[in-house]
């Protein structure tokens, strides 16, 4: 099966490595601050600091959004009408789950600034909460965006980032379907513990939705013990959150080895639904339902 674009994209990233993290451009002349920088602009010099010290607390292994959404404030306030402050305020509520207002966050700021987003890190919690709030045409945009750069991502956001595109890759239907398998390739190459078991299971259902049978039951037989207690960790609940009605056939999937009637109700309930994978659903359920008793 051809995997078109996203292929080619994706060995690019690699090759090119990790880019380097994108600086307030009002910031770079407190690059290598000097003296008479700091006499010429004070308030500047205090702007970049905060922001600095925002971005950091975001970074830490216990990370403290209040705390960067305050000092995002005492930015703004510092000097005003930047795009900055909002990317702070719009990470930092993305990672307190408020994705409707990160979302307005990160549009205020690239009304001021059409690349305010384009650092990876910013782009992701973007194109997060672009998902979440709904916003899916603008996510899916994000995403194909942030993929290019995801190598610049920490290790630990990276295997999500991939895990979230391609989700919303497979919502596009089958013609979408080379994309979603060269993506979460990919994701399960970057993912981890339970993120790669989840990694795994959505890398299996789009093989079989792409008609590849024998290599997604390969992909599920290798860590077919883990997937469900997987799909129930609070990191990877997030990650599979861009994708509502994916998580539905996720957890569908998952259940065909160990409730075969129980994974044929949840295809039916993902069919009943209705949606463009409707036809796979019912040709799982039916298949599960045979005299033999497991899937096609």
């Amino acid at each position: 099966m051809r995997e078109p674009m996203f292929a080619v994209v994706l060995i690019a990233a690699q090759l090119l490595g990790p880019a380097s993290g994108v600086r307030p451009p009002e910031c770079g002349a407190q690059l290598k601050p000097n003296v008479w920088e700091r006499v010429k602009s004070p308030e500047l010099a205090r702007y970049c600091e905060l922001l600095a010290s925002g971005s950091s607390k975001l970074a830490s292994t216990s990370p403290q959004p209040e705390a960067a959404r305050a000092l995002a404030d005492l930015a703004d306030k510092r000097v005003p009408g930047k795009a900055a402050p909002s990317v702070l305020r719009g990470r930092a509520r993305e990672k307190l789950a408020q994705y409707i207002e990160s979302f307005s966050e990160f549009s205020a700021a690239l009304a001021i600034d059409p690349a305010a987003c384009d650092e990876p890190v910013a782009l992701h919690a973007f194109s997060r909460a672009a998902a979440m709030s709904g916003h899916l045409a603008e996510a899916a945009k994000s995403y194909r965006a942030l993929l290019p750069r995801a190598t610049a991502l920490p290790a630990d956001e990276r295997g999500a980032a991939y895990v979230e595109a391609g989700l919303l890759l497979m919502g596009g239907g089958k013609g979408a379907a080379g994309d979603a398998v060269a993506v979460l390739r990919q994701a399960r190459r970057e993912s981890h513990d339970s993120l790669a078991a989840v990694a795994a299971l959505a890398l299996a259902l789009a093989l079989d939705r792409a008609d590849l049978g024998d290599e997604a039951e390969a992909v599920l037989r290798e860590r077919r013990e883990e997937l469900r207690a997987a799909l129930l960790e609070a990191r990877t609940r997030v990650a599979i959150a861009v994708a509502p009605a994916e998580a539905a056939a996720l957890a569908a999937l998952s259940l065909e080895i160990s409730s075969p009637v129980g994974a044929a109700a949840a295809w039916r309930a993902y069919a009943d639904a209705g949606g463009v994978w409707s036809d796979h659903a019912r040709s799982r359920a039916a298949s599960l339902l045979a005299p033999k008793g497991r899937p096609r």
